[in-house]
């Protein structure tokens, strides 16, 4: 390891130099109390900046223990130094100057939600925070004197501000803690009192718009109805009252614009922490919740759907269905049986979003098309099955077929944002109607045992995944991998190489970090992992202990980036789902 003496030595050594001089800093560096590494050099200054990592001991750093002895304290105090990071870069970008990305200083764009990064991790020794510098150049020419300037004063202060408990607001340390610990005694709460979902009173649940995440001003606070409300005691912030959403078949109805939609969406979201200030901190979900939807196009390997789908009039087998372009109803039954072997105990579900013929068939319908030419089993008559003999729940907005009540044990409706419990009121209008049918025979959870096939790179030797070009040995005996090209498109997708894997309907993605990380995982699968034997649910099992135990370096080439962001085991396996290979 170098002094930074030497590092600045170093500097002045390649000044005015060409730009690939630069590459010669790469390196670790002793800066009193901290360590800087240079992990990755552009290669020119309009290129992606360069990537570096800070290093702080916890006896420099000085953080009490407890803050990151348990999971959720620490993922929480991570998230609030990689934000103060953040903000304090904001005062130095760019101060530097030069050309193209020339003093660009940046870091993790941290949204609502609370996830563990690789911008910033906790171990037992240290943490360590990464992050990007634009090195200065004038065209392509080393302007040494700027990156001194990052390097030896911009950043000092930076890190100093941000790592170094002593120089923070305790106060505000110890509540995003506190916070942290007090989401995770409801999920604890949720799991013994077998419920399902909680939403505090006092919550606000609207957005502030489509494109921004932030609570919406002036909206209307949540509050329960009285028959639904529950009183919880928390660790810190003592009692807190809501809504408790039990296990079993629960229904959310009401007029267009009443917020149906918008509880929905604040559940699927509650299988995520929040920061405080977000409004939807105590909107807490199972965290196994998937958001099921249709989705045309996609594709589906071996997967057994004959519990909705049987009898195609081509005698298709669904026991072990594939296609590269489903339907509604064929992609919404394949994402219902892909998340019960992903582990699911929950499924959220809008009306607007479903294939209406893979939900429902009213009776004059069935009148029309007898059930014998009519190879669809709607989710209606599933539902109590998946609850009773799977031990999956179902919260379901539903606003055109009274169908869904005789099968629901809760009834909210949402009038002008507010909720009210007319279960009672509805089952004995239900009384009065003629019952549809709500249960299918044959209900059978199936065995999920397919694997997926080894993927083929398309190259001119035709080689598989796994195989180098010295067919996987290096010269030392040790493996050797080629690793394939990630690109990542925001949210939405990622390509590798040239197979772009879609993950737009994917709907609990909160951030692009997520994505990114689910190319890493899903090439270090095709390298290392996929076989043609192992099982998806055990190929995913690896993954996440792998990810679990050893954290991101397994899965990255080099080094570790900025720019990865946890993904759920659901998400891991809706990856694993949707590539085409």
């Amino acid at each position: 390891m170098k002094s930074s003496n030497e590092l600045r030595t170093m500097l002045r050594s390649i000044d005015h130099k060409s730009y690939p001089a630069y590459k010669s800093l790469a390196g670790t560096y002793q800066f009193g109390t901290y360590l800087l590494s240079i992990d990755h050099v552009q290669g020119d200054p309009f290129a992606s900046p360069s990537s570096l990592h800070v290093e702080i001991s916890h006896k420099n750093a000085g953080f009490p223990a407890a803050y990151y002895q348990r999971d959720c304290s620490r993922v929480a105090l991570q998230d609030f130094l990689t934000r103060r990071f953040a903000s304090q870069f904001e005062d130095f970008n760019f101060k530097a100057k030069g050309s193209g990305k020339s003093g660009l200083l940046s870091i993790t764009r941290c949204g609502q939600e609370v996830l563990e990064r690789s911008a910033c991790q906790i171990s037992a020794n240290s943490i360590t925070a990464r992050f990007h510098v634009g090195f200065p150049a004038f065209g392509r020419t080393i302007n040494a004197g700027e990156l001194e300037k990052i390097l030896f004063d911009f950043l000092p202060r930076c890190v100093e501000s941000s790592f170094f408990y002593r120089k923070l607001d305790g106060k505000a340390v110890e509540q995003a803690v506190f916070l942290a610990e007090d989401q995770e005694a409801v999920r604890r709460i949720l799991k013994e009192e077998k419920l399902v979902a909680f939403v505090a009173n006092g919550s606000i649940l609207p957005r502030k718009s489509g494109v921004s995440d932030l609570p919406l001003k002036d909206s209307v606070p949540f509050c329960s109805p009285a028959s639904m409300e529950r009183t919880f005691t928390l660790p810190h912030r003592g009692a807190i009252t809501g809504m408790a959403i039990p296990e079993g078949i629960t229904l959310i109805v009401g007029g267009g614009y009443h917020g149906k939609s918008t509880l929905l969406e604040a559940l699927q979201n509650g299988v995520y922490d929040h920061i405080a200030g977000d409004g939807r901190e105590f909107v807490i979900t199972d965290d196994t919740a998937v958001k099921l939807r249709a989705e045309d196009g996609r594709s589906i390997r071996n997967v057994n759907i004959s519990m909705f789908i049987n009898d195609l009039p081509n005698k298709k087998d669904t026991t072990s269905f594939s296609t590269p372009d489903a339907s509604g109803s064929t992609s919404q039954a394949a994402g219902v049986v892909e998340n019960i072997e992903a582990g699911s105990r929950l499924f959220l579900i809008d009306e607007d979003t479903s294939a209406t013929n893979f939900m429902v068939r009213d009776d004059f319908m069935q009148q029309v098309i007898s059930r014998e030419k009519e190879p669809i089993t709607p989710f209606l008559e599933r539902a109590r099955d998946l609850f009773e003999q799977a031990g999956i729940s179902t919260i379901l907005v539903a606003g055109s077929s009274g169908a869904f009540f005789y099968i629901a044990d809760k009834i909210v409706q949402m009038d002008c944002y507010r909720p009210v419990d007319i279960t009672e009121r509805v089952k004995s209008l239900c009384g009065e109607h003629l019952a549809p049918r709500i249960q299918a025979p044959g209900f059978a959870v199936p065995a999920f045992s397919r694997a997926l096939p080894p993927a083929r790179r398309g190259g001119r030797d035709g080689g598989d995944f796994r195989r180098g070009r010295d067919g996987g040995r290096g010269r030392d005996g040790g493996s050797r991998h080629e690793h394939m090209k990630v690109k990542t498109f925001g949210r939405d997708s990622f390509s590798l190489d040239k197979e772009t894997v879609d993950l737009r309907y994917v709907e609990q993605l909160a951030d692009s970090e997520q994505t990114s990380a689910l190319a890493h995982l899903l090439r270090y699968a095709l390298e290392q992992v996929i076989d043609g034997k192992k099982s998806v649910q055990q190929t995913v099992k690896v993954l996440n202990d792998l990810l679990e135990k050893k954290g991101w370096e397994p899965f990255c080439s080099s080094y570790v980036p900025c720019g990865l962001a946890k993904p759920r085991v659901q998400e891991i396996f809706a990856c694993l789902n949707r590539f085409r290979g």
